[in-house]
């Protein structure tokens, strides 16, 4: 005796509502918003945790790409939520302004490599209006002979601004080097802190 199992029922309307009926009631794990700035307009993105992106819109694919990434990383659960970023909004603003010199921002570091974590950490003690290098930013994660594996760390840095990569130059002077939102960005965050003139 052989006994078939049917496959269950389907009702593609129904299963549509209970997804628009979760939808509306499940929690965001990633919140964004569009920020406006000096140098251009940022996307700020954030979990329970902290914020985990801060990317130049017009840089690295667009908002979409951005957007497709922390999904693939982070989580599917994504909505614009700006009034969930006014804690990053008003830090931004205020360093752009000259209000300030430091963010108090909770991090999210779940895009970022452990190597990672200890180069942009390394990179956050630098101070508003100073600089430092490559080879002593390397140094200072632990690992001084890895200064292009700090490089790459730097230009993944997923929350450029926050976490100050814009500080970290060649050394002997050979240029400031590259960055994650273009070279003219670099410069117009170095200029604002006053470590270049013009």
């Amino acid at each position: 005796m052989t006994d078939r199992l049917s496959p269950p029922v389907f009702d593609p309307a129904e299963a549509a509502a209970a997804a628009t009926r979760f939808a509306a009631t499940a929690p965001a794990d990633v919140s964004y918003a569009r920020v406006d700035s000096p140098v251009g307009t940022l996307l700020a993105a954030r979990t329970a945790t902290g914020l985990a992106c801060l990317s130049y819109q017009d840089h690295d694919g667009g908002l979409d790409a951005v957007l497709d990434r922390l999904a693939a990383k982070l989580s599917p659960r994504i909505l614009e939520a700006p009034a969930r970023l006014d804690d990053v909004r008003r830090e931004l603003d205020e360093y752009f302004e000259h209000r300030r010199t430091a963010f108090d921002l909770p991090l999210d570091w779940t895009l970022v490599s452990p190597f990672g974590r200890k180069v942009l950490r390394a990179t956050a003690a630098i101070p508003f209006g100073e600089v430092s290098t490559y080879a002593k930013v390397a140094a200072e994660a632990g690992s001084p002979k890895a200064t292009r594996a700090a490089g790459n760390a730097l230009g993944a840095n997923p929350m450029p601004i926050v976490v100050p990569c814009h500080r970290v130059l060649h050394t002997g002077g050979k240029g400031i080097g590259n960055y994650t939102g273009g070279v003219h960005r670099k410069e117009a965050l170095l200029r604002l802190e006053g470590v270049l003139l013009g």
